[in-house]
Protein backbone atom coordinates (compact mmCIF):
# COMPACT_ATOMS: atom_id res chain seq x y z
CA UNK A 1 0.00 0.00 0.00
CA UNK A 2 1.35 3.68 -1.06
CA UNK A 3 2.43 5.65 2.13
CA UNK A 4 -0.62 8.49 0.89
CA UNK A 5 -3.00 5.58 0.35
CA UNK A 6 -2.07 4.99 3.79
CA UNK A 7 -2.35 7.96 5.66
CA UNK A 8 -5.83 8.81 3.69
CA UNK A 9 -6.99 5.54 5.06
CA UNK A 10 -6.37 6.24 8.78
CA UNK A 11 -7.54 9.90 8.69
CA UNK A 12 -10.79 8.56 7.12
CA UNK A 13 -11.30 5.70 9.86
CA UNK A 14 -10.96 8.25 12.36
CA UNK A 15 -13.12 10.57 10.64
CA UNK A 16 -15.88 7.34 10.22
CA UNK A 17 -15.40 6.33 13.91
CA UNK A 18 -16.51 10.61 14.87
CA UNK A 19 -19.10 10.87 12.38
CA UNK A 20 -20.37 7.20 13.44
CA UNK A 21 -20.58 8.41 17.22
CA UNK A 22 -22.23 11.39 16.24
CA UNK A 23 -25.07 9.28 14.14
CA UNK A 24 -25.40 7.16 17.20
CA UNK A 25 -26.53 10.22 18.74
CA UNK A 26 -28.89 11.61 16.10
CA UNK A 27 -30.10 8.18 14.01
CA UNK A 28 -32.43 10.65 12.37
CA UNK A 29 -29.88 12.56 10.75
CA UNK A 30 -30.10 10.72 7.06
CA UNK A 31 -27.66 13.38 5.40
CA UNK A 32 -25.20 12.12 7.94
CA UNK A 33 -26.10 8.38 7.04
CA UNK A 34 -25.53 8.59 3.64
CA UNK A 35 -21.95 10.12 4.28
CA UNK A 36 -21.17 7.25 6.56
CA UNK A 37 -22.01 4.97 3.62
CA UNK A 38 -20.15 7.19 1.44
CA UNK A 39 -17.29 6.94 3.54
CA UNK A 40 -17.40 3.72 4.41
CA UNK A 41 -16.80 2.61 0.64
CA UNK A 42 -13.64 4.49 0.11
CA UNK A 43 -12.19 3.11 2.81
CA UNK A 44 -12.67 -0.09 1.76
CA UNK A 45 -12.35 0.54 -1.95
CA UNK A 46 -8.52 2.33 -0.65
CA UNK A 47 -7.96 -0.45 1.57
CA UNK A 48 -8.68 -3.29 -1.74
CA UNK A 49 -6.77 -0.84 -3.80
CA UNK A 50 -4.00 -0.64 -2.20
CA UNK A 51 -3.68 -4.43 -1.23
CA UNK A 52 -4.44 -6.16 -4.19
CA UNK A 53 -3.45 -7.57 -6.31
CA UNK A 54 -0.53 -9.16 -4.23
CA UNK A 55 0.89 -12.84 -4.63
CA UNK A 56 1.86 -13.43 -1.28
CA UNK A 57 -1.97 -13.30 -0.23
CA UNK A 58 -3.10 -15.99 -0.08
CA UNK A 59 -6.41 -15.18 -2.16
CA UNK A 60 -6.05 -15.87 -6.29
CA UNK A 61 -4.73 -12.73 -7.79
CA UNK A 62 -7.76 -12.95 -10.11
CA UNK A 63 -10.49 -12.51 -7.57
CA UNK A 64 -7.78 -10.14 -5.51
CA UNK A 65 -8.50 -7.85 -9.06
CA UNK A 66 -12.30 -8.09 -8.89
CA UNK A 67 -12.64 -7.17 -5.21
CA UNK A 68 -10.52 -4.39 -6.12
CA UNK A 69 -12.32 -2.86 -8.82
CA UNK A 70 -15.13 -4.12 -7.79
CA UNK A 71 -14.92 -1.85 -4.78
CA UNK A 72 -13.93 0.88 -6.86
CA UNK A 73 -17.17 0.38 -9.64
CA UNK A 74 -19.38 0.56 -6.54
CA UNK A 75 -18.03 4.02 -4.92
CA UNK A 76 -18.12 5.43 -8.31
CA UNK A 77 -21.81 3.58 -8.27
CA UNK A 78 -22.83 5.40 -5.10
CA UNK A 79 -21.91 8.90 -5.39
CA UNK A 80 -24.76 10.16 -7.66
CA UNK A 81 -27.25 8.08 -5.25
CA UNK A 82 -25.45 10.30 -2.67
CA UNK A 83 -25.37 13.67 -4.47
CA UNK A 84 -29.30 12.78 -5.59
CA UNK A 85 -30.61 12.21 -2.26
CA UNK A 86 -28.37 14.36 0.38
CA UNK A 87 -28.47 17.65 -2.11
CA UNK A 88 -32.51 16.79 -3.34
CA UNK A 89 -31.19 16.86 -7.03
CA UNK A 90 -34.24 15.74 -8.71
CA UNK A 91 -32.85 15.81 -11.92
CA UNK A 92 -30.45 12.91 -11.07
CA UNK A 93 -33.41 10.37 -10.15
CA UNK A 94 -32.86 7.96 -13.63
CA UNK A 95 -29.42 7.94 -13.25
CA UNK A 96 -28.78 7.59 -9.59
CA UNK A 97 -31.65 4.60 -9.32
CA UNK A 98 -31.36 2.78 -12.87
CA UNK A 99 -28.46 4.36 -15.67
CA UNK A 100 -26.25 3.60 -12.93
CA UNK A 101 -27.01 -0.16 -12.46
CA UNK A 102 -27.28 -0.62 -16.37
CA UNK A 103 -24.25 1.35 -17.18
CA UNK A 104 -21.57 1.05 -14.25
CA UNK A 105 -22.35 -2.13 -12.35
CA UNK A 106 -23.74 -4.32 -15.07
CA UNK A 107 -20.54 -3.87 -17.01
CA UNK A 108 -18.55 -4.92 -14.04
CA UNK A 109 -20.46 -7.66 -13.23
CA UNK A 110 -20.52 -9.17 -16.93
CA UNK A 111 -16.68 -8.33 -17.90
CA UNK A 112 -15.10 -8.29 -14.77
CA UNK A 113 -16.81 -10.80 -12.45
CA UNK A 114 -18.27 -13.12 -14.96
CA UNK A 115 -15.65 -12.95 -18.49
CA UNK A 116 -12.61 -12.27 -16.30
CA UNK A 117 -12.92 -15.39 -13.74
CA UNK A 118 -13.18 -17.25 -17.01
CA UNK A 119 -10.26 -16.29 -19.23
CA UNK A 120 -8.39 -14.46 -15.94
CA UNK A 121 -6.96 -11.93 -18.69
CA UNK A 122 -7.21 -8.44 -17.24
CA UNK A 123 -6.40 -6.07 -19.44
CA UNK A 124 -9.03 -8.06 -21.57
CA UNK A 125 -11.27 -7.32 -18.96
CA UNK A 126 -10.23 -3.46 -18.78
CA UNK A 127 -9.95 -2.91 -22.69
CA UNK A 128 -13.79 -4.38 -22.82
CA UNK A 129 -15.39 -3.10 -19.09
CA UNK A 130 -14.51 0.30 -18.67
CA UNK A 131 -15.51 1.49 -22.34
CA UNK A 132 -19.33 1.44 -21.45
CA UNK A 133 -18.54 3.18 -18.27
CA UNK A 134 -16.34 5.28 -19.42
CA UNK A 135 -18.43 7.23 -21.79
CA UNK A 136 -21.59 6.94 -19.39
CA UNK A 137 -19.59 8.45 -17.22
CA UNK A 138 -19.15 11.68 -19.33
CA UNK A 139 -23.20 12.09 -19.86
CA UNK A 140 -23.16 11.51 -16.00
CA UNK A 141 -20.85 14.44 -15.57
CA UNK A 142 -22.89 16.17 -17.74
CA UNK A 143 -26.21 15.42 -16.30
CA UNK A 144 -24.76 15.93 -12.22
CA UNK A 145 -23.49 19.56 -13.37
CA UNK A 146 -26.65 20.64 -14.96
CA UNK A 147 -28.68 19.13 -12.13
CA UNK A 148 -26.70 21.14 -9.35
CA UNK A 149 -27.00 24.55 -11.95
CA UNK A 150 -30.54 24.04 -12.31
CA UNK A 151 -31.07 23.55 -8.30
CA UNK A 152 -28.95 26.48 -7.21
CA UNK A 153 -30.20 29.21 -10.24
CA UNK A 154 -33.39 30.04 -8.26
CA UNK A 155 -32.00 30.84 -5.09
CA UNK A 156 -27.91 32.37 -5.57
CA UNK A 157 -26.54 34.30 -2.78
CA UNK A 158 -23.21 34.28 -1.88
CA UNK A 159 -23.58 31.19 0.55
CA UNK A 160 -25.07 29.37 -1.97
CA UNK A 161 -22.18 30.10 -4.63
CA UNK A 162 -19.90 28.86 -2.49
CA UNK A 163 -21.84 25.18 -1.80
CA UNK A 164 -22.26 25.41 -5.95
CA UNK A 165 -18.88 25.93 -6.22
CA UNK A 166 -17.95 23.40 -3.25
CA UNK A 167 -20.02 21.13 -5.29
CA UNK A 168 -18.50 21.12 -8.70
CA UNK A 169 -15.29 20.91 -7.51
CA UNK A 170 -16.48 17.56 -5.81
CA UNK A 171 -17.87 16.06 -9.51
CA UNK A 172 -14.92 16.66 -11.13
CA UNK A 173 -12.15 13.62 -9.29
CA UNK A 174 -14.85 11.71 -9.54
CA UNK A 175 -15.20 12.04 -13.38
CA UNK A 176 -11.58 10.49 -13.86
CA UNK A 177 -12.07 7.46 -12.22
CA UNK A 178 -12.98 5.36 -15.10
CA UNK A 179 -9.89 6.99 -17.10
CA UNK A 180 -7.43 6.16 -14.04
CA UNK A 181 -9.04 2.78 -14.32
CA UNK A 182 -8.65 2.47 -18.21
CA UNK A 183 -4.87 3.24 -18.53
CA UNK A 184 -4.15 2.18 -14.59
CA UNK A 185 -2.21 5.37 -14.06
CA UNK A 186 -1.08 4.03 -10.60
CA UNK A 187 -2.64 3.81 -7.27
CA UNK A 188 -0.73 6.97 -6.37
CA UNK A 189 -2.88 9.10 -9.01
CA UNK A 190 -6.02 6.98 -7.65
CA UNK A 191 -5.06 8.09 -4.13
CA UNK A 192 -4.88 11.42 -5.26
CA UNK A 193 -8.11 11.75 -7.71
CA UNK A 194 -10.61 10.02 -5.04
CA UNK A 195 -9.45 11.02 -1.91
CA UNK A 196 -8.94 14.64 -2.69
CA UNK A 197 -12.53 14.49 -4.19
CA UNK A 198 -13.68 13.06 -1.27
CA UNK A 199 -12.14 15.98 1.06
CA UNK A 200 -14.05 18.83 -0.84
CA UNK A 201 -17.07 16.61 -0.23
CA UNK A 202 -16.46 16.30 3.43
CA UNK A 203 -16.21 20.01 3.41
CA UNK A 204 -19.40 20.50 2.09
CA UNK A 205 -21.12 18.09 4.56
CA UNK A 206 -19.54 19.82 7.00
CA UNK A 207 -20.69 23.09 5.63
CA UNK A 208 -23.78 22.11 5.50
CA UNK A 209 -24.45 20.48 8.53
CA UNK A 210 -23.27 23.63 10.68
CA UNK A 211 -25.92 25.72 8.64
CA UNK A 212 -28.64 23.02 9.61
CA UNK A 213 -27.53 23.05 12.87
CA UNK A 214 -27.61 26.90 13.07
CA UNK A 215 -31.42 26.99 11.62
CA UNK A 216 -32.53 24.63 14.14
CA UNK A 217 -30.88 26.40 17.05
CA UNK A 218 -32.60 29.41 15.78
CA UNK A 219 -35.89 27.71 15.39
CA UNK A 220 -35.64 26.06 18.94
CA UNK A 221 -34.81 29.64 20.46
CA UNK A 222 -37.89 30.72 18.66
CA UNK A 223 -40.02 28.43 20.08
CA UNK A 224 -38.57 28.85 23.79
CA UNK A 225 -39.91 32.22 23.83
CA UNK A 226 -43.87 30.77 22.92
CA UNK A 227 -45.89 29.92 26.11
CA UNK A 228 -47.75 27.10 25.09
CA UNK A 229 -51.46 27.06 26.16
CA UNK A 230 -52.84 23.61 26.01
CA UNK A 231 -56.40 25.02 25.90
CA UNK A 232 -55.91 27.40 23.72
CA UNK A 233 -54.31 24.89 21.36
CA UNK A 234 -57.43 22.63 21.38
CA UNK A 235 -59.93 24.93 21.18
CA UNK A 236 -58.11 26.66 17.99
CA UNK A 237 -58.09 22.75 16.76
CA UNK A 238 -62.00 22.83 17.38
CA UNK A 239 -62.09 26.07 15.21
CA UNK A 240 -60.02 24.46 12.56
CA UNK A 241 -62.88 21.58 12.36
CA UNK A 242 -60.00 18.77 13.16
CA UNK A 243 -61.16 15.44 14.92
CA UNK A 244 -61.02 14.17 18.11
CA UNK A 245 -57.83 12.08 16.92
CA UNK A 246 -56.51 15.30 14.75
CA UNK A 247 -56.74 17.62 18.00
CA UNK A 248 -54.60 14.99 19.94
CA UNK A 249 -51.90 14.56 17.75
CA UNK A 250 -51.99 18.69 17.23
CA UNK A 251 -51.71 19.31 20.73
CA UNK A 252 -48.69 16.85 20.85
CA UNK A 253 -47.08 18.18 17.76
CA UNK A 254 -46.75 21.48 19.48
CA UNK A 255 -45.28 19.55 22.83
CA UNK A 256 -42.83 18.74 20.22
CA UNK A 257 -42.80 15.01 20.82
CA UNK A 258 -41.37 13.08 17.93
CA UNK A 259 -43.25 10.81 15.98
CA UNK A 260 -41.99 7.54 17.34
CA UNK A 261 -43.03 9.00 20.99
CA UNK A 262 -46.71 10.39 19.56
CA UNK A 263 -47.38 6.37 18.21
CA UNK A 264 -46.72 5.25 21.59
CA UNK A 265 -48.63 7.63 23.39
CA UNK A 266 -51.56 6.99 21.55
CA UNK A 267 -50.69 3.22 20.86
CA UNK A 268 -50.88 3.69 16.88
CA UNK A 269 -48.53 2.94 14.31
CA UNK A 270 -45.91 5.75 12.89
CA UNK A 271 -47.63 5.78 9.74
CA UNK A 272 -51.07 6.71 11.09
CA UNK A 273 -49.25 9.45 13.09
CA UNK A 274 -48.10 10.75 9.64
CA UNK A 275 -51.19 10.76 7.98
CA UNK A 276 -53.27 12.43 10.04
CA UNK A 277 -50.14 14.76 10.68
CA UNK A 278 -50.59 15.72 6.86
CA UNK A 279 -54.42 15.94 7.43
CA UNK A 280 -53.60 18.93 10.47
CA UNK A 281 -50.74 20.72 7.83
CA UNK A 282 -53.31 21.07 5.07
CA UNK A 283 -56.61 21.93 7.27
CA UNK A 284 -54.64 24.64 8.98
CA UNK A 285 -52.67 25.75 6.23
CA UNK A 286 -48.94 25.49 7.58
CA UNK A 287 -46.06 23.15 6.37
CA UNK A 288 -43.91 23.00 9.62
CA UNK A 289 -44.73 22.17 13.70
CA UNK A 290 -43.24 25.90 14.13
CA UNK A 291 -45.86 27.05 12.05
CA UNK A 292 -48.35 24.63 13.52
CA UNK A 293 -47.52 25.85 16.96
CA UNK A 294 -47.15 29.75 15.84
CA UNK A 295 -50.77 29.12 14.93
CA UNK A 296 -52.06 26.77 16.91
CA UNK A 297 -51.12 28.77 20.23
CA UNK A 298 -52.60 32.09 19.17
CA UNK A 299 -55.71 33.16 20.99
CA UNK A 300 -58.34 33.55 18.64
Amino acid sequence: MHIVTFVFTLLECAMFCVQLALYLIRPADRHRRYFLVLLGLLIVYNITGGLFPDPTIDIPVHIQNIVAYGTGFLTAAYFPYYFYRVFNLRLLRFHALYGVPLFLLLPFLLFFVISYAWHKDLWLAIRYGVVVPFYYSMVLLWAILRAIRVAYRENRNKKRYMEEILMYLAVAPWSAMTIIAYFELGQLTEALFTNLGFLVITALFIYRSVTLSRAEQRQLDSLRQLTMDTEVIRMNCVREMLTPRETEIAVLLCHRLKRREIADKLFISGRTVDKHSENIFLKIGVTSREELLAKLNTPS
